[in-house]
């Protein structure tokens, strides 16, 4: 069950978008670990209640690939997302984090936990 590489940062014509396609590849190659919480993350949003055009928009996409890979490897996801676990319409990043158990956090949160301090001068 080979994964293709998200394209959704390499789709835009912006900054980002350069960037990503100058650092290929972006994302690393799935291995067993990563396949694994892959099969566990579209299991679980095949079983949940969400509408079918959600789920297969969730499965289509990086966010999908990145709940997986943090699962893998036992990192923390941090998003700008907040949960909407009554949300027929869309899979939001923490509602497929929470499901697998994965650490989620905001960057504010993630700034402040790492001590960030931005100076003017």
């Amino acid at each position: 069950m080979r994964q293709r590489e998200p394209e959704e940062l390499e789709q835009g014509n912006d900054e980002l978008a350069s960037w990503a396609r100058a650092r290929q590849p972006l994302f690393p190659e799935p291995d067993d670990a990563s396949e694994a919480s892959l099969r566990a993350l579209s299991g679980w949003a095949n079983n949940a209640n969400y509408g079918r055009a959600a789920i297969n928009d969730f499965l289509a996409s990086g966010d999908y690939y990145l709940v997986a890979q943090s699962h893998a490897g036992r990192h923390t996801v941090v998003t700008h997302e907040t949960p909407a676990p009554a949300s027929k319409t869309r899979i939001m990043i923490p509602d497929a984090c929470a499901a697998l158990g994965v650490r989620c956090t905001g960057p504010f949160v993630m700034l402040r936990n790492e001590g960030a301090r931005f100076v003017l001068a």
